[in-house]
């Protein structure tokens, strides 16, 4: 009997240190890490993909660094990508964006009407979208960030108006066809100077500089009496300055975004004037509304960025 005892005290002993003992990489302490449910708690584990149109253009160079210094600030990972203004490209980077689950998408559009699909896409995937300057016309958008460009349309057909005079021939250099920024700009424009200024040729030179001194050289041999000139863009603007400059011409030329190049050519007298966005308030704007609304807050579905006006 003694014997049983013993045995069963042995039994029970090593029973109790089985229990006990605890595999490496374990703990008896409960855990509360995140589960595949829970949301990202805090900035260091987020990532924001910004696509953008064209980073062969100032204006959106300075807004893609303003972002990304914003959210190197805040502590928050970024991907960037440059659709080079192709539209199709624009849709492949964002699909890869998608693929990389990154956890917002910040969209500067080639084409407001093409990049609908992409938007969508990320819309499936619970991904949520921002649009910087031009929007999307299509699939849901958490909030977009842009300077109202009919007004500043407007700002520029008025300020041409008051430096030729009512019946004076001008020009319009539209940006990339399809984009809400050139559709809105010319929009403005056509609204301040229809009735007033004889508007002889409107033509795409699609936001490029290039273009734009190709464009302008065949509009002045088919218009050589133009007095003004309303570019879309900066980059439009300059380039048909360096045509009209060829030409041994003065016209007024008036551009848009406000870059260095083109503040520089307004200080020596080469451009009239150009509508001043503000790139730089646009890309640290639109990191902290993504930041923002990942945390849970509510944001804006517009937020809009001043303009202004610069001249001599």
């Amino acid at each position: 009997m003694k014997k049983q005892l013993i045995l069963l005290m042995a039994l029970l002993a090593t029973v109790m240190l089985s229990a006990c003992s605890v595999k490496p990489g374990f703990s008896l302490e409960p855990s509360f890490g995140t589960s595949a449910t829970s949301t990202k708690g805090s900035n260091d584990t987020l990532t924001i993909g910004l696509s953008i149109s064209t980073l062969n253009n100032p204006f959106f160079v300075t807004l893609s660094e303003n972002a990304e210094a914003k959210a190197r600030e805040l502590g928050v990972n970024t991907t960037i990508v440059d659709a080079q203004d192709n539209a199709s490209k624009q849709a492949s980077d964002i699909e890869d964006l998608i693929q990389q689950n990154v956890d917002l998408i910040i969209i500067n559009p080639v084409d407001s009407v093409a990049v609908a699909t992409a938007v969508e896409s990320a819309n499936a995937l619970n991904i949520p979208v921002i649009t910087v300057d031009r929007s999307s016309e299509g699939g849901e958008v958490v909030s977009h960030i842009a300077s109202d460009n009919v007004a500043g349309g407007k700002l520029a057909g008025e300020y041409i108006t008051k430096l030729v005079g009512e019946g004076a021939k001008v020009v319009e250099l539209e940006g990339v066809a399809g984009s809400s920024a050139a559709r809105d700009r010319g929009q403005g424009f056509n609204e301040a100077v229809t009735g007033i200024l004889d508007v002889v040729a409107k033509q795409t030179a699609n936001f490029n500089r290039s273009e734009g001194l190709t464009v302008m050289e065949n509009i002045l041999q088919s218009n050589p009496d133009v007095t003004a000139v309303f570019a879309h863009n900066d980059e439009m603007a300059l380039g048909a300055q360096e045509a009209i400059s060829a030409s041994g011409k003065k016209i007024v030329v008036v551009g848009f975004d406000a870059t260095d190049d083109a503040v520089a050519a307004v200080k020596a007298g080469n451009l009239a004037a150009t509508v001043a966005q503000k790139p730089d308030e646009i890309g640290k704007i639109a990191m902290e509304t993504a930041i923002a609304y990942l945390n849970g807050e509510t944001v804006e579905e517009v937020i809009p960025v001043n303009l202004d006006l610069i001249t001599k």
